[in-house]
């Protein structure tokens, strides 16, 4: 087993927490902010309030398809999520209220298929892996933006 990927980030988000919240709440505008994330279905609400769901994931040229589970659901605050099939770890996001806006934090810890690492490999994705992670928060930050004009 490989070492874990990991990456972090935060972004200021022009809109409260419970909005940033309510919209990453939604699997489908992961879908629509996640860069690389080309299908999300079969979405199931779980006791926790949080969801689990079936998703593709483009790497490299190569579709990833794995399982999603919200382990963590607290309105307004967290979500966490554990990912399972190919492409394992888990994924924390954090919602700080500052005044009318929001810091959202993003962690990673991502376990590679071994074929990924072989033909890429680990410093590679490392560096795919920061960069999808920071443009995933620039897409969050626009679409409050675009809200604002």
């Amino acid at each position: 087993m490989s070492r874990p990927i990991t990456a972090a980030d935060t972004r200021r988000i022009t809109a409260d927490a419970e909005t940033v919240f309510a919209f990453l709440d939604d699997p489908h505008n992961h879908a629509a902010v996640t860069p690389g994330l080309t299908d999300v279905r079969d979405v199931e609400r779980l006791e926790n309030g949080g969801k689990r769901l079936t998703y593709t994931y483009r790497m490299a040229g190569v579709g990833v398809d794995g399982e999603i589970v919200q382990t963590v659901h607290e309105p307004g605050t967290r979500m966490c999520f554990e990912l399972r099939g190919r492409l394992t770890g888990t994924i924390d996001l954090t919602f700080e209220a500052v005044d009318d806006e929001t810091i959202l934090g993003y962690e990673a810890a991502y376990q590679l298929p071994e074929s990924l690492l072989t033909a890429a490999g680990a410093p590679v994705f490392r560096r795919f892996n920061a960069r999808q992670l920071r443009t995933t928060l620039d897409n969050v930050a626009a679409r409050f933006a675009a809200d604002d004009e």
